[in-house]
């Protein structure tokens, strides 16, 4: 990589952000299209949070991406949102345009992709989608804008799937229920598509989100989980002949749909997944 006056910078706010693997995919995607820019991780607390976009803003850095705690308050700092961005009140990418910041959330266009590569079509289907936090709202959005006919939302705190259920009737037919055993076998059997949008599956001590044993044949399981590649959920449904995704996807697509926003060229995904692949899984 050769640095020079002309280089474009770019990058990732967070709090932590060490473990983020966006500055290995977007560099990988910068080199392999030859763009002379370079993609680093900012670790800004909370409490300099504001501070931290301007000094990005008047820096010039040319676009970032947001991850946890930030993505709400980043939508009150910039000066446009994208659609997106503005329904989800979440921002996970920053444009900068000489000082104007426009706001955009990819991570709802990610899942979309992700599922389109692995053949699933949500037109009229039923969806249940287990979790109500961030990633549950940008999800839940994605399955209702591509067209699934009823959504279903299971938490274990009702108040807060309560919550999410309001905000996403605006976009289509949701329900929502409390995780009880009984609840969540009907809805399973009524169900075309799973969704895990909890942490539940990230290690190996984690409970069962509900008895895996009900999960019927042949649905589409997705766990947003990429690591492990194969979580206990997505293990017991690909075990009962159900075509399993995991969250891999999700993560390479946001950050393509980011690249594509900051640079208007076609991101390169293949690029992308290997180099992920080969950081994650060896």
């Amino acid at each position: 990589m050769k640095l020079t006056g002309k280089t474009a910078v770019y990058g990732i706010i967070g709090h932590p952000v060490k473990h983020s693997l966006s500055p290995l995919m977007q560099t990988a995607a910068f080199e392999a299209l030859g763009i002379d820019a370079v993609y680093v991780p900012f670790n800004l607390a909370p409490q300099n949070l504001k501070e931290g976009i301007e000094g990005l803003r008047v820096l010039g850095v040319k676009g970032f991406n947001v991850t946890v705690p930030h993505k709400e308050q980043v939508a009150e700092l910039v000066d446009f949102l994208e659609g997106d961005a503005e329904f989800l009140g979440a921002v996970n990418t920053v444009k900068n345009e000489e000082g104007q910041l426009t706001g955009y959330n990819t991570d709802a266009e990610g899942f979309l992709r992700s599922l389109l590569e692995e053949g699933v079509e949500l037109e009229g289907k039923k969806a249940l989608m287990f979790g109500a936090g961030g990633a549950a709202r940008a999800v839940g959005y994605a399955l209702l804008k591509g067209g699934v006919k009823f959504l279903h939302v299971v938490n274990r705190s009702f108040p807060k799937a309560k919550a999410l259920g309001e905000l996403l009737s605006r976009r289509g037919n949701v329900l929502v229920y409390p995780l009880r055993d009984s609840v969540v076998e009907t809805l399973l059997d009524e169900a075309d598509i799973i969704v895990n949008t909890t942490s539940l599956g990230l290690h190996p001590q984690d409970p069962q989100l509900f008895d895996y044993s009900k999960i019927p044949e042949e649905k589409v399981v997705v766990d947003i989980i990429y690591n492990p590649p194969l979580t206990p959920l997505l293990k017991a449904a690909k075990e009962r002949g159900c075509k399993v995704i995991n969250g891999l996807g999700m993560l390479i697509h946001q950050g393509a749909v980011a690249f594509e926003i900051w640079t208007g060229q076609k991101a390169p995904v293949k690029v992308m997944r290997e180099v992920l692949e080969g950081e994650l899984y060896g």
